[in-house]
């Protein structure tokens, strides 16, 4: 037989009252706040897992040193000439194929379930896409540096000065926002990490290495030359290039805004569309 309930007194019932009841609730986070707190959750996965930069460090080492010395000499006469043309697009290069690690990451967090739990959360839900996408400004700003470093210690000269120098890494960090978007879909749109890889490296190498980043579009066909300036990343590695050796022009500046603006509009509201579309 259960014992019988006493009832509380009115000191112990406002003493519970105090206990389960805040005196002021939280105010929901904003916009910005919200994506603020994913981008941190972003740089702890690389505090935690320093293997990430693995890659980042590699591969634009791997890539300056090979195609300076393999292919320097072949196109240009001389490698400390091609260097020249060739360094500002290997940064570019550098942070292209840095940045489909973006794409990979986002679609393990939600193989995981982890994205079941924020869409839970009183957020702004596409907070989590842009947090993520901003956390991975160390990693990209480690994949530009690195290569230009080792440029500068092979004998690279940007003309552009200092300034030059930091307002195409700026530009760069723009541009690589823009092009994981399109990752970000893939990483939306596909089941496992392993099938983000896959369909993403295909496209990745046709927007590398059919740009202007290793050879100037002129020696090219004429329907080539047209195709590769079309090229997204061409604009892009113009502008860095330009900056570099302060021989950026307005329009050049023009249109490698506008090539990040289109990424942006084309790939940012699909990803958007889909991730909702999956997390219903």
């Amino acid at each position: 037989m259960s014992a019988p309930v006493t009832p509380l007194s009115d000191t112990e019932r406002s003493a519970l009252h105090r206990a389960l009841v805040s005196s002021e609730r939280p105010r929901r986070s904003g916009p910005v706040a919200a994506s603020l707190a994913f981008a941190w959750r972003a740089l702890l996965k690389i505090k935690h897992v320093p293997d990430q930069l693995s890659d980042a460090i590699i591969f634009p080492v791997m890539f300056t040193l090979l195609f300076t010395y393999l292919f320097g000499g072949a196109m240009s006469g001389s490698p400390a000439e091609y260097l020249q043309y060739f360094l500002p697009g290997v940064v570019v290069l550098a942070v292209a194929l840095t940045s489909m690690y973006t794409g990979i990451t986002l679609n393990q967090d939600m193989h995981k379930g982890t994205f079941d739990r924020f869409r839970s959360l009183p957020i702004w839900r596409p907070s989590v896409l842009v947090g993520s996408m901003l956390g991975d400004v160390v990693r990209y700003a480690v994949a530009s540096t690195v290569p230009l470093l080792l440029g500068l210690l092979l004998g690279f000269r940007p003309e552009g000065g200092l300034v030059g120098v930091l307002l195409a890494l700026l530009f760069i960090q723009f541009f690589t926002f823009s092009l994981a978007w399109i990752w970000t879909l893939f990483g939306v749109m596909m089941r496992t990490p392993t099938a983000v890889q896959g369909a993403t490296f295909p496209l990745q190498f046709l927007l590398v290495f059919g740009s202007n980043i290793l050879v100037d579009p002129d020696t090219m066909p004429s329907w080539l030359g047209f195709v590769v300036s079309a090229n997204p990343v061409s604009h892009a590695t113009t502008v860095v290039r330009g900056l570099m050796h302060g021989s950026l022009t307005p329009g050049e500046l023009l249109g490698g805004f506008v090539a990040c603006g289109v990424l942006i509009l084309l790939f940012a509201p699909l990803t958007m569309f889909f991730y909702n579309r999956k997390q219903r």
